[in-house]
């Protein structure tokens, strides 16, 4: 592997939330990849045939098929070198197959599995035992155990900032920013560092991922846009929107008591609490990242400032691609 140089890319959830990024990203890069490919079903097809007749005129392939047929994704694989899997949460449990068929595969060589996110084993204390990583770390045992001839790299990318600052309905204590009413929750002091991703930088690590085999391969990096306290982010939407925001602080063990209860509940916002309270309690620091190993320093990436602009001005939400 010391002279591959990934060729033909297929990509598994492509036009999801974080999945469109990376197509993009990917389906843009220049020097231009050989071949990329999106691996999708019908009811995509039907309901984003704008986005994808806009990328197939980029050059993007489409294979139309069911991820969880193994005849179709074992067909999809033919003459593919790397894999991309972006599915999302939901479908975490679909990557056991596409790894075991990319193992089988006569061309396969690279799988990158949907990472994108917490560093599922940061805290070896805490990590295995915290509900939203279990699916997660079921695909690092399998890797770790079956995975033999294939070269699996996690691109592990933290909370994205573009939806980190939104609050989410029914927990706004775990924080977030309402600047219509000029509003900010944080919790504890607000004085936590976190390190974030922009969902485009997302994108920018994926690609510097693929450009970079020889010090990617089988390895689990940990990128970042930047590292900043929510304070910091208060003070960035303040004085863009030359406001005063009013700022609700909710102590960490209430969100703890608040998550517990969540889980009890059964309530969907369940895992919002625990991601939320693992980046508080620095779940996102390390000793050190891997940008300058994959070649990207601060001039490459979004800064504090134009990712507070993009989301002022509406979003990931309102994204094209």
């Amino acid at each position: 592997m010391a002279s591959f140089a990934p060729s033909h890319i297929l990509i598994f959830g492509g036009t999801g939330t974080i999945g469109k990024y990376i197509t993009a990203s990917v389906l843009r890069a220049k020097p231009a990849f050989n071949k990329v490919t999106l691996f999708t079903s019908a009811n995509t097809v039907a309901t984003k045939s704008e986005l994808l007749d806009k990328w197939k005129g980029e050059g993007l392939s489409v294979i139309v098929g069911n991820i969880e047929s193994e005849s179709d994704v074992t067909a999809a694989y033919k003459g593919v070198d790397t894999v991309i899997s972006a599915v999302g949460r939901g479908a975490l449990h679909t990557q056991f197959a596409l790894l075991r068929l990319a193992e089988a595969s006569d061309s396969v060589k690279w799988f990158l599995p949907s990472e994108y996110g917490t560093d599922i084993e940061h805290n070896t204390d805490k990590s295995p035992h915290e509900k939203p990583h279990q699916f997660k770390l079921q695909v690092r045992k399998q890797v770790r155990e079956n995975i033999k001839k294939l070269a699996v790299t996690y691109v592990v990318t933290g909370p994205y900032f573009d939806m980190w600052v939104n609050t989410m309905p029914g927990i706004e204590k775990a924080g977030g920013f309402v600047p219509d009413k000029k509003e900010a929750y944080v919790i504890d002091e607000g004085e936590g560092k976190v390190g974030f991703c922009t969902m485009w930088d997302v994108g920018k690590f994926v690609v510097a991922t693929l450009r970079h085999p020889e010090v990617s391969l089988n390895k689990a990096l940990k990128v970042q846009s930047f590292i900043v306290t929510p304070n910091e982010v208060v003070a960035e939407y303040e004085r863009q929107t030359g406001s005063k925001f009013h700022v609700t602080k909710t102590p960490l063990d209430e969100i703890r008591k608040l998550e517990a209860e969540a889980w009890e509940q059964g309530h969907p916002a369940a895992t919002g609490y625990t991601l939320r309270r693992i980046w508080a309690e620095g779940g996102t620091l390390y000793e050190k990242n891997d940008n300058e190993l994959l070649g990207l320093g601060p001039a490459e990436l979004d800064s504090l400032e134009v990712a507070v602009k993009k989301a002022l001005a509406g979003g990931y939400k309102k994204d094209t691609f």
